[in-house]
């Protein structure tokens, strides 16, 4: 599948993961441990390690061959600012996907967030062929439900007990983007 990169507010590109990547992400996910904590599950101590997330990216980019996920990383000034991923792919009669995305602390409040999740809304219907995306936040997480609100996502419901994130299952709000009602044969 090919996905050009795209140059986002402040001159950050949005491209894809690269196999090269490992370093610079686990540089990334050191430096926004505490930015991330409450809104990921817990991480053990080799999540924040280059042979670990040289593992994670290595398992993504295979997935991305076999057309199950598309993982991109959002760069400036040569270092990874946040990822954005469509995970759970599936086409025929369902043609859905699951989105997922994290900013560095230091580039929030920038539109970077709204730029990549439409961007990634363009290419999951222009290049991926979905009909669909789903997204879920924790209930408190107003800033990526502003995100997923200004990028067409509609609420759809509440899922008790959804993830454990921050070592706790914690219900989410869920949310949908229909991206086309085009003939579902495609």
């Amino acid at each position: 599948m090919e996905i050009e990169p795209e140059v986002l507010p402040g001159g950050v590109v949005m491209r894809l993961a690269a196999p090269g990547d490992a370093a610079a992400l686990c540089a990334a996910y050191v430096d926004n441990r505490e930015h991330l904590q409450p809104w990921e599950p817990r991480r053990p101590e080799d999540f924040f390690t280059v042979g670990d997330q040289r593992i994670r990216l290595e398992a993504r980019l295979r997935e991305f061959a076999e057309g199950r996920l598309v993982p991109w990383h959002l760069e400036a000034d040569g270092r990874i600012v946040g990822a954005i991923t469509l995970t759970g792919i599936v086409l025929g009669p369902f043609r859905s996907a699951y989105l997922g995305y994290w900013i560095a602390a230091d580039q929030q409040g920038r539109g970077l967030a709204t730029a990549a999740v439409e961007r990634v809304c363009a290419v999951a219907r222009e290049t991926v062929g979905l009909h669909r995306i789903e997204a879920t936040t924790l209930v408190d997480n107003a800033g990526s439900q502003r995100v997923l609100a200004k990028c067409g996502f509609e609420r759809i419901g509440l899922a008790p007990r959804y993830l454990a994130i921050d070592g706790e299952w914690r219900d989410h709000r869920m949310f949908q983007r229909i991206l086309h009602d085009d003939d579902p044969r495609m």
